[in-house]
């Protein structure tokens, strides 16, 4: 039944505020396990009286244009603690000029006593039920603003308590002893990982093939939940974090970087308690046993990804490739087994074309934005881990033992016909039909693999498809083509690998009162899910942050780009040369006004039409490093 204002009965409903830069915001609210968000708009007076992630009591009503409004809007939980921002002075009184994406207002600033000059830019206390924020601190001298924004906007934790870090150095002491776990101390194992890296959480072994030509991989991985007990105060602070959060130049690490980077990494030549998934993997890729259990490795070297792929490749020897040369082959052989397993199940390569970013650690200023392309050991580790993933999510299912999964949903109808149509602008012919499969998907990306349109194409290609989420019921993950698959590899980083370390080893211990939906894991699968993509948004406006800053300094110079979204407002294409991505405003393009299709894959102008994959040449016109914006001019 409609009102007198046309609209349709409402509905009341709980969900988080989001904010939008240019002042209004929605209430999103979650439709349940299937991940699909509801997002009901709400007007910017409406808006004035929260912040982004507020959680908020209201009704949602539907127009009948179909588009739903929030309204009587009530503050039920404000997870906010902390805002960034100006100090701006107005009638004799302080405000705090907010990042536009955490508010849409300024917001009262209590000074504390301090003398605080407008244009000095702070961090402030935040709390419900409190008419101001309360100053706690500059963000000057050695401080990013930039990247205290950003912290700030996506509610990153930066602090550990005393009695974390007690519990941090306290553990340090504990020895990686033997005590009944199996010794795999001579049995040659590596690390692969960028030179950067500090966390090393992955080491891999093998053993050449058998008789029957069998051959075995063994991924061994860092094990806190051996060292951390659950309901301490460390695990309370890394539950809360859920992820390392990588920030161009700064990592703000889940565990203590004295454990995440010290004691519990995979250092080489030094003993470490893991957990260790080893895979028996027959000549045609396929894994025909698995066999899970608490182990002692020692790395016998730390390798980076380009020695790797120079010896996988080209047979180039290292001092540290020495080391485990007789591995060597049969890593590469286990490898090309999981590749062959893969292509014939289908699904999308994982690892991707991106820019790298070299960020100058004395300035925190980016030195270099070029493209980089995934080698050989890219690919293996890849492969690797997701087959100790699958292999684990399997196990641990086959026991009846619930766990956190990692979900990728099929695509709809829609979103299959955007993809085809999206291909077809960039010069291939996809064919999917109404129905995605991954086999097609795999075809698809066949297609494009090694094209000059590859990272852009792939780029359109993993947003049309959609994120992966966490959840405790049994689904597929689409993009891998992977009946069950889950998060393993990565304790000291993610918390959804920690508690299915947690798992692993309370059933090897002997546990078996399982409930089959057990409601704190599913509490745990959202709010890691909610955690993982704040941080991933973090990570992001950085990125876009840094490279702003960079290519400021490139103003006037032009690049050829790929259009990869199309917008009411502006086109985004992305540089061919280094995957830079900057905006174009439609209101400068000539022969408007122009229109978006409904899908947003066409914006038609009176006698020009923009579509998704469009090659063009652009101008660098423009940066804001404090938005994070590159604007481009079409040439």
């Amino acid at each position: 039944m409609n009102d007198s204002n046309g609209r349709r009965d409402g509905r009341d409903v709980v969900g988080r505020v989001a904010v939008n830069p240019r002042g209004f915001g929605f209430l999103e609210v979650d439709e349940g396990e299937s991940g699909d968000v509801l997002r009901a708009f709400i007007p910017p007076p409406a808006l004035n009286a929260f912040l982004a992630d507020d959680v908020v009591a209201g009704t949602i009503v539907r127009a009948d244009d179909g588009r739903w409004n929030a309204t009587d809007l009530t503050l039920y939980e404000r997870p906010r603690t902390e805002l960034v921002g100006e100090v701006v002075s107005r009638r004799g009184s302080l405000f705090l000029r907010v990042d536009r994406e955490v508010s849409n207002t300024d917001w009262p600033l209590d000074s504390r006593g301090q003398s605080l000059e407008p244009g000095a830019t702070v961090l402030a206390r935040i709390a419900s039920g409190e008419p101001a924020a309360q100053f706690r601190k500059r963000v000057d001298g050695s401080d990013d603003p930039s990247l205290a924004r950003v912290i700030a906007r996506h509610r990153i934790v930066t602090e550990w308590s005393e009695d974390a870090l007690e519990q941090a150095r306290a553990l340090t002491k504990k020895p990686h002893s033997i005590d009944g776990r199996r010794d795999l101390r001579s049995l040659p194992t590596v690390t692969v990982d960028a030179p950067s890296t500090r966390d090393i959480d992955d080491a891999i072994s093998v053993m050449p093939a058998d008789r029957e030509g069998a051959l075995r991989l063994f991924v061994s991985i860092a094990d806190p939940s051996d060292f951390i007990e659950p309901g301490t105060a460390l695990d309370r602070e890394a539950r809360a974090r859920a992820t390392s959060t990588y920030l161009a130049g700064r990592t703000l690490p889940m565990l203590p970087d004295e454990l995440s980077s010290g004691h519990l990494s995979l250092h080489p030549e030094v003993d470490r308690r893991t957990l260790t998934c080893e895979m028996r993997i027959d000549p045609e890729g396929n894994i025909t046993a698995t066999d899970v259990y608490e182990s002692v490795i020692r790395s016998f070297a730390r390798l980076d990804y380009e020695e790797t792929a120079d010896y996988l490749d080209h047979g180039t020897l290292t001092r540290e490739v020495e080391k485990v040369r007789s591995s060597m082959p049969w890593f590469r052989a286990a490898s090309a087994r999981l590749g062959a397993f893969r292509a014939r199940r289908g699904g999308i390569r994982i690892a991707q074309d991106e820019a790298k970013i070299t960020v100058d650690p004395a300035t925190g200023q980016a030195s270099a934005v070029e493209a980089q392309r995934p080698n050989s050991a890219h690919v293996m580790i890849e492969r690797f881990m997701v087959a100790a993933n699958e292999a684990i999510a399997r196990w641990l299912t086959e026991r009846g033992v619930p766990s956190l999964l990692r979900v990728h949903d099929i695509p709809d109808e829609d979103a299959v016909g955007d993809l085809a149509e999206i291909a077809e602008n960039f010069g291939y012919a996809a064919g999917f039909g109404p129905k995605l499969s991954p086999l097609s998907l795999a075809a698809f990306d066949a297609q494009i693999d090694g094209s000059p349109q590859e990272p852009a194409i792939r780029s359109v290609l993993l947003r049309s498809l959609g994120p992966a989420r966490y959840q405790v019921a049994p689904s597929m993950h689409f993009g891998l083509a992977a009946p069950l698959y889950l998060h393993f590899t990565s304790p000291l980083r993610r918390y959804a690998d920690f508690e299915v370390h947690r798992t692993i080893r309370a059933y090897l211990r002997g546990r078996r009162d399982w409930s089959p939906r057990d409601p704190t894991l599913d509490a745990l699968s959202r709010h890691i899910n909610e955690r993982a993509r704040a941080a991933t948004r973090a990570e992001n406006d950085r990125r876009k942050m840094i490279v702003a800053r960079y290519m400021a300094d490139r103003v006037g110079q032009r690049f050829s780009a790929r259009i990869t979204r199309l917008r009411t407002f502006a086109i985004v294409a992305q540089l061919d040369a280094s995957f830079v991505e900057g905006s174009i405003s439609v209101d400068s393009i000539a022969g408007g006004p122009y229109v978006l299709d409904p899908r947003e894959t066409h914006l038609r102008g009176s006698d020009r039409v923009f579509t998704v994959g469009q090659a063009v040449r652009v101008k660098v016109s423009g940066a804001d490093p404090a938005l994070g914006r590159v604007e481009f001019a079409l040439e």
